[in-house]
């Protein structure tokens, strides 16, 4: 016997965590692998503040428990969550899994993770007692750990409404479909008035937490493109050093390869 609260409200929702041992969820699509029937399960899904779209004078506000085919079929959402979401496993798990699962699981080969990275985006975490916005950037301390307390709920990520039309994604897995990322690379690369105003890269699937070195990727910003092809060696070669992957499936040796010529290739098709 499996047992379930269904709070139809967030507040509802954040005194039940407050007070309760409970495992929230609201697609539940990682938990279907290994079901735990001693465990207290949160459905979040009946919550309409989870699962709005909208948008204000800054952001793009996506309710954490979207599921990707939400956030496909949106006509908010930028293109760049839009391609990635639409890798994402096959069309059944799209239908049930949610971008708040996908980044609560602390995993760096998370795919919609990565596009955050490189979108610089927020995320809004809540409890009964307040709430707070942090980079998601900071998020993340390691594999599978995150910084949200125990009576948080993640409700909500911000998404930068201008500034993603320049994007480049690539995930290279072992096969075209139903693929976890070997090694996944975004890039966004802004221009105006002939200069680069900002550069955002992000790797996943290489370390235990996504890699996004925006104190690299500053060397660029200020500079026209033939500006920033003079520093372009010293560029690759700070990430070069800095991008160290783990061990597993496949060797170290093929993800630093693998990463640099995305890198490369970003850097390339924006004439770079």
């Amino acid at each position: 016997m499996v047992n379930k609260y269904l709070p139809t409200s967030l507040e509802l929702a954040l005194n039940i965590l407050a007070n309760e041992v409970v495992t929230p969820y609201a697609g539940g699509t990682d938990l279907m692998i290994k079901p735990d029937e001693n465990v207290t399960y949160l459905f979040l899904n009946k919550i309409t503040e989870m699962k709005n779209i909208v948008e204000d004078e800054e952001y793009i506000r996506i309710g954490a428990a979207c599921s990707f085919t939400d956030i496909i079929e949106s006509n908010l959402v930028p293109n760049i969550l839009k391609e990635a979401s639409a890798e994402i496993a096959a069309p059944a798990i799209r239908n049930l899994g949610t971008i708040g699962g996908n980044i609560c699981n602390g995993s760096a080969k998370a795919d919609s993770a990565l596009i955050l990275f490189a979108a610089n985006s927020k995320l809004r975490l809540v409890s009964n007692k307040g709430e707070r916005v942090i980079p998601i950037t900071e998020f993340y301390l390691g594999r599978k750990r995150t910084c949200m307390h125990s009576d948080e709920l993640l409700v909500e990520i911000l998404m930068s409404k201008t500034g993603l039309n320049n994007y480049y994604y690539k995930k290279v897995g072992a096969r075209n479909a139903l693929a976890i990322a070997r090694v996944s690379f975004a890039g966004v690369l802004n221009v105006e008035n002939g200069k680069i105003t900002n550069c955002s890269t992000a790797f996943g699937a290489v370390s235990d937490v996504i890699i996004r070195r925006a104190d690299i990727d500053v060397m660029l910003s200020g500079k026209t493109i033939e500006e920033a092809k003079i520093v372009k060696e010293d560029y690759l070669k700070k990430y070069d050093h800095e991008i160290v992957p783990i061990r597993g499936r496949i060797s170290a040796e093929y993800r630093k390869t693998v990463c640099m010529n995305l890198l490369r290739d970003f850097l390339e098709s924006n004439g770079i």
